[in-house]
């Protein structure tokens, strides 16, 4: 019986033993705990931010709120989220904040560094979400513009000499609306189409595409050899159809009935240099007498004169009146008589 009793003392005693070390473990597992509780005391007296390696944000203006992970006592955490970090000032920029500067910006606005945790990386990388609008994309709605839009009748083909820059937009949810037009160009054969870009109704920027136009034009080619004096025929010339660098002259036309200054081969392109009007004869003659008519309705006086220069039908030339002596300026009619200009 004594055994039975010092037994179980024995096993009392052990029982209170592993009760008091599970009871001081746990006491200081809570107590680490609370050491190392973000939301515990230290958080709630205090501010502690998270900072990640690269963030994206949609919007220019940066607070701390958009680029790290803030927590702490909820009116401190609101505070501190609104601090401003800076701006992205043009799109594809990347801005680094790096822990100094937020632990400065913290302070100026009133919380201390007494009271700041920083976790994480070093410093953030911060860039703008934005999507790019290739040149090629902005040539190919110059072209389709052109297509509907010719910058003249006459033009058949158009290709891009000049090309614009890819264009950042800032923020990559934007609807961006096109609007092109063409603009004044001092060159004829070239084609300048102005994009403007939209988001709703701001203007955020623009590109030119410059495009070298070609036109389809005629030209004369002979068929034969031609002789020097040889009337231009549809017998002796065709009329054909090219491409040019430049438009048609508008008072271009077919040189039918003209004559050729020179022997042209065959396949010559003419020029205006190679071909002109048939010449009229020469009908008055320096020194010949000529009658002077003055002709109105209801009279006719007639005088005799002198020219003083050779005339064409047509032509105005100096004739000294013989009764007179006077020198006049006359025109010269086509049966030789001449008619004073008044």
């Amino acid at each position: 019986m004594f055994k039975s009793r010092s037994t179980r003392a024995r096993t009392h005693k052990s029982a209170r033993i592993i009760v008091t070390c599970v009871i001081t473990t746990l006491a200081l597992f809570c107590r680490a705990s609370a050491n190392n509780d973000p939301d515990g005391s230290q958080t709630e007296s205090g501010l502690k931010v998270y900072l990640p390696r690269e963030v994206t944000v949609k919007d220019c203006s940066l607070s701390l709120g958009r680029v790290a992970i803030i927590q702490g006592r909820e009116s401190l955490v609101a505070k501190a989220g609104k601090i401003a970090l800076g701006r992205i000032s043009m799109p594809g920029q990347n801005i680094v904040i790096d822990r100094p500067t937020i632990l400065s910006r913290l302070a100026c606005n009133g919380i201390p560094t007494s009271m700041v945790t920083l976790t994480g990386a070093e410093e953030i990388a911060v860039k703008q979400q934005h999507q790019i609008i290739s040149s090629d994309e902005f040539v190919s709605l110059a072209r389709s513009f052109l297509e509907s839009h010719r910058p003249g009748a006459s033009v058949s083909q158009w290709s891009a000499i000049r090309k614009p820059e890819d264009f950042v937009v800032p923020g990559a949810d934007k609807d961006v609306r096109f609007s092109p037009r063409l603009v004044e160009s001092g060159a004829t054969n070239q084609a300048t189409v102005e994009i403007g870009m939209f988001a709703g109704d701001e203007k955020i920027g623009e590109r030119e595409v410059v495009f070298a136009l070609k036109y389809e034009c005629r030209q004369a080619v002979t068929k034969v050899d031609i002789p020097a004096g040889g009337v231009i025929s549809p017998e002796n010339v065709e009329i054909q159809r090219k491409q040019s660098d430049y438009p048609e002259p508008v008072d271009w036309k077919t040189p039918y009935g003209l004559i050729a200054k020179r022997r042209l081969p065959a396949n010559t392109v003419l020029r205006l240099s190679m071909i002109g009007p048939v010449e009229s004869p020469t009908v008055v003659e320096r020194n010949q007498s000529v009658v002077i008519r003055i002709e109105k309705p209801g009279f006719l006086i007639t005088a005799v004169g002198k020219a003083m220069q050779d005339g064409k039908a047509g032509e105005y030339i100096k004739v000294r009146n013989a009764d007179s002596q006077r020198i006049i300026l006359a025109r010269i009619n086509a049966d030789g008589s001449v008619e004073p200009v008044q």
